[in-house]
């Protein structure tokens, strides 16, 4: 049954997902340094409806067949923390506008929906919102509808702080030591996210 306590619960689980570093908000920074907050909204958007399907399709049996074969999901998560490794290596270097201008772009809305089924984080946030949160004693499609259709409303404010933020230290990146530091952290940022979630 869908109460009060049960909807607070989910939007604060999810917020507590969405807002808090991995691979989506990392990047989404990144992004909003290197584009700017307005060419990254296609990022931004794309990504809570990669979320809004990939919670559906865990409630209407992803998640099952998971736990059925636990080896599909063992291969989604390394190839995802391999994605992430990755993002860190090219993470150094990465973040000069001047250059970023002529030959790099955004993520397209497509591209931030597709990333969410590589990323190990949005597996997690999907599998225990199916698993702790769906209202039992509602009929099928209205769980479904119930918890996957909070996610993206919870999600993209949650995570626009994070592009917000990367946009308005743009001005910092020209002080190449203040570049070099930034680039650390977020390298380490995700690598530390691919370590724990392999963990």
């Amino acid at each position: 049954m869908i109460t009060y306590e049960l909807f607070i619960a989910i939007v604060t689980f999810y917020f507590v997902m969405f807002a808090t570093p991995g691979p989506n908000n990392i990047m989404l920074t990144t992004s909003g340094i290197k584009y700017g907050f307005k060419r990254t909204i296609p990022h931004i958007l794309g990504i809570p409806l990669g979320h809004f399907v990939q919670i559906s399709s865990v409630s209407l049996g992803l998640g099952a067949l998971f736990q059925t074969y636990p080896m599909i999901q063992q291969v989604l998560k390394v190839a995802g923390c391999l994605y992430l490794f990755f993002l860190a290596y090219k993470m150094f270097g990465s973040l000069n506008i001047k250059e970023s201008k002529e030959t790099g772009r955004p993520l397209k809305f497509y591209e931030a929906s597709l990333f969410q089924f590589l990323n190990p984080k949005a597996w997690i946030v999907a599998i225990t919102a199916v698993s702790v949160f769906f209202p039992k004693e509602e009929t099928y499609l209205t769980g479904i509808l119930f918890i996957a259709g909070i996610a993206p409303i919870v999600c993209l404010p949650s995570i626009s702080i994070w592009a917000l933020f990367g946009s308005s230290i743009r001005l910092f990146i020209s002080h190449t030591k203040v570049k070099k530091c930034i680039e650390i952290v977020l390298a380490i940022l995700l690598v530390a996210t691919g370590i724990t979630i392999l963990l």
